[in-house]
């Protein structure tokens, strides 16, 4: 409507009149709009300046006659038109190329395609105008007002009405992120934009750890409750960023992330993992991790797969990877390391073994699943022999079996541990040597088990030993151990950032770590943040 008024102005009163009514519209819009910066309303000041000059330029080039309509000299109205709109087109498309970037000549396609119409509205309307004004002046003035006016409102309400129909649609209610169905258009769309605008993105699959039982403890009200909670977190810190978040179903959630590649998708989900650790809720207490907590799962486009079906699939089998590693964690897909068959076996046998956690300790279950794939990655880091890789992966496998016997009460205590308490649980290393000496067949892996708390510095336990008189692997295992300790959230202990932990290993190197050993497992994390491990997943941890 304002387009036709200017357009109007120019055919009747000329340029610098339609400059005027343009100059007086945008004082009285900014001091209406106070909410829109400065600057936009300097911009489209700027765009609409242009157009005017540039469309009132050709009217007077092409002899137009202000004051009155000749209907013989249309075309000089729609070339006048033809200008100010293509001004129009190319600045607005420079902007959408600053703003959103991509490739210039598409957006303005777009941009050209989606407005035309509208445009040649916009031309009707002010022949419309410059009639009533020239041959009814003021009421003729009026009249096109009153109609613009009632138009405007009438438009106005429809535009509201379809964006509250369209929101209601695109939007999941319960927690206010976008819908599934949302999701797969905007994932085909970045798939057509990778393709044709080659704009990479990373996609990844999240799962709330454990929904079923807050859901079983406290009803499915508060569990709501919950799901509305955890998606306005998503949804503040990927909103924040340009990112699309959306409720795939369930506990599940989906975040589609532009320009990122693998690496920096790793980083942002840790980053949102550790800030939903930190952030309290009602009824945590019964979470394995006493806090909220989520598994993650990203893949990054490729040319080899960019199929919608693939990309789910692949970040979903990520995500899967992340709630075998023990949950609250996040795997890349293709990061695990494959695994030499000779010892798969093995690893199914102790993982076995190993889910009697899972009726008494969680928590032990959980790390040591997360500290078993660590070692999967750093045997090959080290480049270790096949004997010293099954010693060091299967030692991280078990190495707190021995907490098995310690009470239940006493695992799961909330407060700080009486020293007659913290005694019992330093015995774990003993009771843990004693059952695997009674199997027999893992002998071997007693070292590491007994002596993953043995400090550098000799300050450690059972034996207080120090140096080189604490076995190669076992120093490395207490590297792995206290990572893992420190990066992931335990009742009343809040959990440290990659970088925090990364800080922590060199703070005690040469005290509680071994200062050769330290150095490669901080690398290794460090490429793991910042480039992503490239090898292809082998499905190792299936085998568990």
């Amino acid at each position: 409507m304002d387009s036709s008024v200017f357009l109007a102005s120019i055919f009747v009163f000329g340029g610098t009149f339609a400059l005027t009514v343009l100059f007086l519209s945008e004082l009285v819009t900014m001091l209406i709009d106070r909410k829109t910066t400065w600057w936009k309303h300097l911009v489209n000041f700027s765009i609409y300046t242009l157009m005017i000059s540039g469309a009132s330029s050709v009217y007077y080039l092409l002899g137009g006659q202000l004051g009155q309509f000749d209907s013989s000299r249309t075309h000089v109205y729609f070339l006048s038109l033809t200008v100010y709109f293509c001004i129009n087109v190319l600045l607005i498309g420079f902007y959408f190329l600053l703003l959103h970037k991509g490739k210039q000549f598409e957006i303005i396609k777009s941009f050209f395609r989606d407005s035309l119409f509208a445009y040649l509205s916009t031309l009707l309307l002010s022949i419309v105008l410059v009639v009533l004004v020239t041959n009814n002046r003021y009421f003729g003035l009026f009249l096109f007002l009153a109609i613009a006016c009632l138009l405007s409102h009438a438009f106005r309400r429809l535009f509201l009405m379809y964006n509250e129909l369209s929101e209601k649609a695109n939007k999941d209610h319960r927690t206010g992120l976008f819908s599934h169905s949302y999701f797969e258009e905007k994932l085909e769309e970045a798939i057509r934009e990778y393709r044709d605008q080659e704009r990479s993105f990373s996609l990844a699959l999240l799962d709330l750890d454990d929904f079923k039982k807050y859901n079983d403890a406290f009803g499915h009200p508060q569990g709501d409750k919950l799901l509305s909670f955890f998606g306005k977190l998503i949804k503040t810190e990927c909103e924040s960023r340009q990112l699309l978040a959306a409720r795939y179903g369930g506990e599940e959630f989906a975040v589609i992330m532009p320009e990122y590649s693998k690496a920096k998708a790793f980083a942002f989900m840790n980053e949102l993992r550790k800030k939903v650790n930190d952030t309290p809720f009602d009824g945590v207490e019964v979470f394995p991790h006493g806090c909220i907590s989520f598994s993650a799962g990203i893949y990054e486009v490729s040319k080899d797969n960019y199929y919608k079906s693939q990309l789910v699939d692949l970040a979903d089998r990520a995500l899967s990877m992340a709630k075998e590693k023990g949950k609250n964690t996040v795997m890349i897909y293709g990061e695990q390391n494959q695994l030499p068959q000779s010892i798969e076996k093995e690893i199914h046998d102790l993982g076995q073994q190993l889910k009697i956690f899972l009726s008494k300790d969680v928590y032990t279950f959980k790390h040591s699943k997360r500290v078993y794939s660590y070692a999967v990655d750093m045997a090959e880091v080290l480049e270790l022999s096949d004997d010293d890789r099954r010693l060091l992966i299967l030692g991280a496998l078990i190495h707190d079996i021995g907490k098995l016997e310690i009470p239940r009460d006493v695992l799961n205590k909330k407060s700080k541990l009486t020293a007659d308490e913290w005694e019992m649980v330093k015995k774990h290393v003993l009771w843990g040597k004693e059952i695997v000496l009674a199997t027999g067949k893992y002998k071997d892996l007693v070292p590491l088990v007994e002596l993953h708390h043995e400090r550098y510095d000799g300050n450690g336990y059972p034996y207080g030993l120090k140096n080189e008189e604490i076995p190669r692997l076992a120093r490395m295992l207490c590297i792995i151990d206290s990572f893992d300790a420190m990066t992931t959230e335990r009742p009343y202990q809040v959990t440290k950032t990659l970088e925090e932990a990364i800080e922590e290993l060199n703070r005690f190197a040469g005290k509680q770590f071994d200062p050769e050993l330290v150095v490669p497992f901080i690398q290794y994390i460090q490429t793991k943040m910042t480039t992503g491990l490239k090898r292809e997943l082998e499905g190792s941890e299936e085998a568990i």
